[in-house]
């Protein structure tokens, strides 16, 4: 099955309507382990709502993994939505996952999410989104086409206007970094999921399945490193609000004492900007950032010079470097926000789901979001939907060192309007 990427015509509804009936796994339902955290309950407030986000992510992370399993088998069965953006199976079946699980448990909780069901009720591929979320739901039986659609539309944009009061949901972006989740084992994808209460983030789980710890540590250093617990195994990250962020193997979930693997995410400790690790989106060149009218960006650390910084490979999807920036894989990660007229102003704006989960992992592991002009991301902006954010002229995240002599380049560099 896969990645699907041909339009409704091109994959005529004659086609098999379920072509995942016989090649998913057992129902996960069945074998998930009790959840444990490296912080006591007492401490933490949304406990209850963190066990539950990280069970519903890891069930969502080996969803993805079943179905990229089969991602280059046939390579007819690919869709693209309208504004060309790859989508699978797996964007709408994560969806669908974590809307039903997070309702049963959290009926009160909104949820803002990524899609909605309209694109894929104009295809046949309702019947194998239902197959990959009934393998991995906890009451299989409830899951139907009826429930599925329901449930994808309920994070959609037209679900719910929530006004100016205050407000609580879930925000969620399926699989951050689709076109990485098409490409291959070594580009990476994340589910992410993040609680929002009265526009504060409080907690938030990001899912990585192929997260090779390794990899950054020889992009960063041209060292290899043997022996280390997470090379090529995926990874979870967790946060909650005053309880730090943590990092923990995928694979470590079902096999080991889960309070005893959770390990500690810290951003590094580089305070010279010449010596920083910077990431940037691979749609955005340095030289469209403020900051390359004081440095060139190299790739290669041993070719840095005077008036360079190094610049580490990139990675699919804003998540992925937020998850550099809090594990200490890279110091700073650039981001310029896309721009519209509104009012006669040029005014920025970017999804909520692209950044809420990794604004409070960075934030717990040490580290600071602002956008261009140093003010805290507003995640009530939007009082309506809650879906849109707006940062004058980007995001900037550091390693906290670093953040206001970089916010001093940007203003020096540039006119934020």
């Amino acid at each position: 099955m896969d990645l699907l990427r041909c339009s409704a015509v091109r994959f005529p509804r004659t086609h098999l309507r379920r072509p995942f009936r016989k090649e998913i796994r057992p129902c996960f339902a069945a074998v998930r382990s009790s959840l444990s955290f490296p912080f006591p309950e007492h401490k933490a407030k949304y406990y209850r709502e963190l066990e539950a986000a990280v069970d519903v992510v890891e069930r969502a992370c080996r969803l993805c993994v079943d179905v990229k399993s089969l991602l280059f088998s046939d390579d007819d069965r690919i869709l693209e939505k309208n504004d060309q953006t790859p989508v699978t199976i797996a964007d709408f079946g994560v969806q669908a996952l974590v809307s039903l699980e997070m309702n049963r448990l959290f009926p009160s909780i909104r949820l803002v999410a990524e899609e909605d069901s309209s694109f894929l009720r104009s295809t046949n591929l309702v019947g194998a989104v239902v197959d990959v979320v009934a393998n991995k739901a906890t009451f299989r039986d409830e899951v139907t086409e009826d429930s599925v659609l329901k449930a994808i539309d309920r994070g959609g944009k037209d679900a719910y206007n929530f006004g100016p009061n205050p407000a609580t949901y879930w925000v969620l972006d399926p699989i951050d970094g689709t076109r990485g989740f098409v490409k291959g084992v070594e580009a990476l994808y994340v589910v992410a999921l993040a609680l929002v209460v009265e526009g504060q983030i409080v907690l938030g789980v990001m899912g990585c399945p192929n997260w090779d710890e390794d990899y950054f540590v020889n992009c960063v250093t041209g060292v290899q490193e043997t022996g280390n617990n997470f090379s090529r195994s995926g990874m979870i990250m967790v946060s909650h609000v005053d309880c730090g962020t943590w990092k923990q193997r995928l694979s470590d979930r079902l096999t080991i004492e889960l309070s005893q693997s959770w390990t500690r995410c810290s951003v590094d400790g580089c305070q010279v900007l010449k010596e920083a690790r910077f990431c940037t989106p691979e749609s955005q060149k340095w030289e469209s950032f403020p900051l390359s009218s004081s440095f060139n960006a190299k790739t290669d650390s041993e070719k840095i010079g005077n008036g360079d910084i190094l610049l580490v490979p990139a990675c699919c999807g804003s998540l992925c470097k937020y998850m550099m920036v809090a594990s200490g894989r890279a110091s700073v990660f650039l981001l310029r926000a896309t721009t519209r007229k509104v009012m006669k102003k040029i005014s920025g704006y970017a999804p909520a789901w692209d950044h809420a989960v990794g604004i409070i992992c960075v934030h717990e592991a040490g580290g600071k979001v602002t956008d261009w002009e140093g003010s805290s991301i507003d995640f009530a902006a939007d009082q309506v939907a809650r879906r849109t954010i707006f940062p004058s002229g980007g995001f900037l995240v550091t390693n906290h060192c670093l953040h206001n002599e970089i916010l001093g380049l940007i203003s020096s560099n540039s006119s934020i309007n």
